[in-house]
């Protein structure tokens, strides 16, 4: 133990010496801001207390957004309709086509005097903070950074010195308007969360919230704005961007925007029915109690073992609850010892248990393969029911991965749901693995609606077959234990005894790295 803390020792202060100190802004002045509460007068607020006619006070409505115009539509509709604020956080927000007209949108709401609060988590934000800067300069526009690098040196000698601070994230992702109507869900702003491509892009699911739930997502963004964790971007640049470069900027901005007007996107939303209903209040909802499930900011200031600081542990009496049957989406699932043991319990009252992951081929994060492949056969062993994405890369996709356009391809599962007894549904940000669980925050809805929840578990039975593999452990006379993979390829069922659709060496790199003592991190 000690030899360990020598060692430890020894390497940070190696890794001082060679990348010396990173420092942040001190004393930085944060203003503090919170959500508007007069905000039932607004357009959208008119427009919730007509939607929600006849229905009790505390219950929200809601509405899947299961395909990525849908989910950019609704977005950017809100915006449009946006009257005194909006209050964004995202874990990434990506250069690109959507991320280019997201931003726009927010732009158009502040000219016409909506306050908009944009946060974003530093992890995707190196070399982009001018662009920031310059959106933070234009009025009723804030920008804050979540979490940040220091700027004075490289990011991955503070990933060395900065073990624990700064390899947790906040993967929180949400968008309200008016306090009244929120989205939640698994998307990122970025192209291949909203269909940018026919060929690229992930499997996603958010969901739009009316009514109380938004109101409770305000309380959230409000910790996460007025952390400490949350630096103004003005605190962050070496130097204010001058008129002349904002000019530049701005004029770069619109022209490039300009040329996206008959973009399948803004078509989308001049032309779609989703666009129209939020125009006119009309769009069907369905109503139920709802609760907001949400990491403190406080999380990545405490010790990872604190476990009160986990959301799983406000999911506790939801996951507790269940009688009959549970239902999971989880892109990245590594259960860790804690999670089998949890799902043993429900096997032993008789919870059928189902599971949608990535496999091999599909997933763009090999390493969380690695650690969910650990943990395979005991859950079948206890009769939870396995399934892995059935995707087969293009030679172009898989050319697309190894460029480094991690997680582009289409055939990728990022959509994280739980449906419990198909009478309630979790949709948030909160992947089953020990990064969202442990080191990462995030964000989500608790609701009840079994026509919603009823309409993701039937949607899982109708395409399962077709949309995955279905896992199976066989034991043979002299007790050595196989999984075999049961999917449909070119229409005819196979059966597959190794990971469908990869070669030798990616299964032994993948199996390599089971041995490795890293799944805290991943």
């Amino acid at each position: 133990m000690k030899r360990s803390i020598a060692l430890c020792f020894y390497f940070s202060l190696i890794a001082l010496l060679v990348f010396g100190c990173a420092s942040l802004p001190e004393n930085v002045y944060r203003t503090p801001s919170t959500a508007y509460q007069d905000t039932d007068e607004t357009f959208l607020g008119r427009g919730v207390q007509t939607l929600k006619e006849g229905q009790p006070e505390y219950t929200s409505g809601y509405l899947l957004l299961n395909n990525g115009l849908d989910a950019f539509v609704a977005r950017a509709r809100l915006a449009q309709l946006a009257e005194k604020s909006i209050d964004t956080q995202y874990y990434m927000i990506h250069n690109d086509v959507v991320g280019s007209l997201f931003v726009n949108q927010l732009i158009k709401a502040a000219k016409r005097g909506v306050r908009v609060r944009l946060l974003v988590d530093d992890i995707d934000q190196e070399g982009r903070d001018f662009g920031a800067a310059v959106l933070d300069s234009q009025p009723n526009i804030e920008v804050r950074i979540f979490n940040p690098f220091a700027r004075n040196r490289g990011r991955i000698s503070q990933y060395i010195t900065g073990f624990g601070k700064q390899t947790r994230r906040a993967h929180n992702k949400s968008f309200t308007v008016d306090n009244q109507m929120t989205i939640l869900g698994g998307r990122n702003i970025g192209d291949e969360y909203f269909e940018a491509d026919p060929e690229m892009g992930f499997v996603d699911l958010d969901v739009l919230a009316l009514g109380p739930v938004a109101n409770q997502v305000s309380v959230s963004f409000d910790q996460y704005w007025n952390s400490e964790l949350s630096y103004p971007i003005s605190a962050l640049v070496k130097k204010p961007p001058t008129d002349n470069e904002i000019t530049q900027r701005k004029s770069e901005f619109d022209a490039f925007v300009g040329k996206l007007f008959e973009s399948e996107y803004l078509k989308a939303l001049r032309d779609s029915d989703l666009s129209h209903k939020l125009q006119n209040h009309q769009v069907v909802t369905e109503w139920g109690p709802g609760t907001v499930v949400a990491d403190d900011p406080e999380k990545l200031t405490h010790d990872t073992d604190e476990t009160r600081y986990r959301l799983t542990e406000q999911l506790k009496p939801y996951l507790e609850g269940i009688k009959d049957e549970l239902i999971i989406f989880s892109p990245y699932f590594v259960p860790g010892k804690s999670g089998v043991a949890f799902f043993q319990k429900l096997r032993d009252r008789g919870v059928r248990i189902k599971i949608l992951t990535n496999s091999l081929s599909s997933t763009d994060v090999g390493i969380v393969h690695a650690g969910y492949a650990r943990y395979r056969k005991t859950l079948l062993r206890m009769g939870v029911e396995l399934h892995e994405l059935n995707v087969n890369l293009t030679k172009e996709q898989r050319k697309a991965r190894k460029e480094g356009k991690i997680g582009r391809s289409k055939s990728s599962l990022h959509a994280k749901c739980f449906v419990l007894d198909r009478e309630s549904a979790f949709i948030g940000s909160l992947n089953l693995d020990p990064r969202s669980v442990v080191q990462n925050t995030e964000i989500g809805v608790v609701f009840k609606s079994d026509t919603v929840a009823g309409s993701i578990a039937e949607f899982f039975d109708n395409n399962i077959d077709e949309a995955a593999f279905r896992l199976e452990l066989r034991k043979s006379d002299n007790g050595a234990e196989t999984l075999y993979w049961h999917g449909f390829v070119d229409g005819e069922m196979q059966i597959f005894n190794h990971e469908p659709y990869t070669g030798f060496w990616k299964r032994f790199g993948v199996g390599f790295m089971r041995i490795l003592p890293i799944e805290s991190q991943i």
